[in-house]
C-alpha cells in the first residue's frame, strides 16, 4: 500500500505557502508601478521595489535555516507569517520612497523565515518513499501562485486603485498566517545549537549557515532563477511593446496549467527513475521557450512559449528543491531549504536588476535571447556541479563493492 501524501496537515501548509507566494508575486508585478506612480519614483528606481525585497530575503536565508532547526519549524513559520502580515499592513503609512524600501527589506526578511519553515514542514510531512512526488506537489502551489499573482496584480493595478491593491495584499498575507497557525508538525523538537563533532571540524562557519551538500544543486537553481526573472518582471512590458497586451494574463494561465497537468507525472518520474530524466529535458524546454519568446510577434507564439516554458519550469523547480533536501542529512533539512532558496532568490534578484538594465539599452527581444543563453548555462552548471560528481561517486562505490567482494 502506498504511503499517503495528501493529509490534512500537508494541505494546510501547502495553502500557507501558496498565499505567501501569491502576495510576493502580486507585489512583484505592481509595486514597481506603485513606487513610480504613487510614491513619485523614477523609471530607474522601479526595479528597487523587487531588489530590496530580495536583499532582505537573501540576507536572512542563512539565519532562517539555522533558526528553523534550532527553535522548531512551526514556531518560525508562525513568526515569519505574523511579521509578513504586519509589514503588509504597514504599506498604508505611505511614508515616502525610503520608508517603502525599508519595508520591502523587512518584509523580504520575514518572507525568508516563513518560506524556509514551510518548506521544512512539508518535507517532514511527506513520506520518504514519495519524497519527489510530495515536494513536487508542495512546490506546485508555489508555481501556481507565481502565475496567478502577476495576473491578479495586473488586474488590480488596471483598476487604478492603490488602496484596493494594498487591501488585497493584507488579506492574502492574513490567509497565509491563518494556515501557518493551523499547521501541525511531527517530530518538531528544537535541535541543539552545537553541531556534531564531525561537522565542527573544518568548514565550521560555512556549515553553520549553509548546507554544503545542497550547494551544487542550489547554484543550478541560482542560474535557473536568474533566467526566469526575465518573465515575471518584464513580460507585461514586452507584450505591450509588440501590441499583444491582451495575451499577458493568458500566458500565465497556460504556464500554470502545464505545471499542474505535468506535476503528478514529474513526481513519479523522480521517485522511480532519477533526477536526470527530469533535469535535462526540463532545461532544454526552458531554453527553447526563451528563444521562442524572444522572436514572438503574435499571441499564438507567446502562448506556445508559455506552454513549453511551463512544462520545463514545472519539472525543474521541484526536482532541484527535492534534491537539495534529499542530499542533505535529515536534521539539516531546514538549512538545506534555506541554502536552496538563498541562491534561488539571489538569482531572481540579480536577474531582475541586470535584465532591467539590459532591456533599457538593448530592448526586450535581446533581453530574452540573453535569458535563453543564461538558461543554456544552467545545463552546463547542472552537469559539472551535480551530474558528473554524483556519477563519479556512484562508480567509486561500485568499484569498492567489487573489491570487497
Amino acid at each position: 500500500m502506498r504511503e499517503k501524501i495528501w493529509t490534512w496537515h500537508f494541505i494546510v501548509i501547502c495553502l500557507s505557502s501558496f498565499f505567501m507566494f501569491l502576495n510576493l508575486y502580486v507585489t512583484a508585478t505592481t509595486f514597481p508601478l506603485y513606487l513610480k506612480n504613487i510614491l513619485g519614483g523614477t523609471q530607474q528606481q522601479m526595479g528597487l521595489a523587487i531588489t530590496f525585497f530580495v536583499i532582505g530575503g537573501v540576507a536572512m536565508r542563512p539565519f532562517s535555516g539555522q533558526w528553523v532547526n534550532r527553535f522548531g519549524k512551526k514556531k518560525m513559520a508562525v513568526l515569519g507569517s505574523v511579521l509578513f502580515t504586519l509589514f503588509s499592513i504597514s504599506y498604508y503609512a505611505q511614508g515616502g520612497i525610503v520608508f517603502f524600501l525599508l519595508l520591502r527589506v523587512l518584509q523580504g526578511m520575514s518572507y525568508s523565515i516563513a518560506s524556509t519553515a514551510a518548506s521544512a514542514i512539508a518535507s517532514e510531512l511527506v513520506p520518504d518513499s514519495r519524497k519527489g512526488e510530495g515536494i513536487g506537489y508542495f512546490s506546485m502551489f508555489m508555481s501556481i501562485a507565481m502565475v496567478i499573482g502577476p495576473a491578479l496584480g495586473i488586474a488590480l493595478w488596471g483598476e487604478g486603485n492603490a488602496g484596493a491593491l494594498l487591501l488585497v495584499c493584507c488579506v492574502i498575507s492574513a490567509c497565509s498566517l491563518l494556515f501557518a497557525a493551523g499547521s501541525r508538525v511531527p517530530k518538531d523538537e528544537p535541535q541543539p545549537r552545537r553541531e556534531p563533532q564531525q561537522e565542527r571540524k573544518g568548514g565550521q562557519l560555512l556549515s553553520r549557515f549553509f548546507e554544503t551538500k545542497a550547494l551544487p544543486i542550489s547554484l543550478t537553481g541560482f542560474v535557473l532563477a536568474f533566467s526566469y526573472s526575465s518573465i515575471t518582471g518584464f513580460i507585461a512590458s514586452f507584450t505591450a511593446e509588440i501590441h499583444q497586451s491582451a495575451v499577458t494574463s493568458y500566458f500565465f494561465i497556460v504556464f500554470a496549467l502545464m505545471i499542474v497537468l505535468s506535476r503528478p507525472v514529474i513526481g513519479r518520474i523522480f521517485d522511480k527513475y532519477n533526477e536526470h530524466m527530469l533535469a535535462y529535458p526540463g532545461i532544454l524546454l526552458f531554453i527553447g521557450s526563451m528563444f521562442l519568446l524572444s522572436q514572438a510577434h503574435s499571441a499564438a507564439m507567446i502562448l506556445t512559449a508559455g506552454v513549453i516554458m511551463g512544462t520545463g519550469y514545472g519539472a525543474l523547480l521541484p526536482c532541484f528543491q527535492t534534491l537539495a533536501m534529499k542530499l542533505s542529512p535529515e536534521h539539516r533539512r531546514g538549512l538545506a531549504t534555506g541554502t536552496f532558496f538563498l541562491l534561488f532568490d539571489s538569482g531572481y534578484g540579480v536577474g531582475s536588476y541586470l535584465f532591467g538594465w539590459l532591456s533599457s539599452i538593448a530592448g526586450y527581444r535581446l533581453m530574452y535571447e540573453a535569458a535563453g543563453v543564461i538558461a543554456l548555462l544552467c545545463l552546463a552548471v547542472y552537469y559539472v556541479l551535480h551530474h558528473r560528481p554524483r556519477s563519479a561517486r556512484t562508480v567509486g562505490l561500485v568499484r569498492n563493492d567489487s573489491v570487497s567482494g
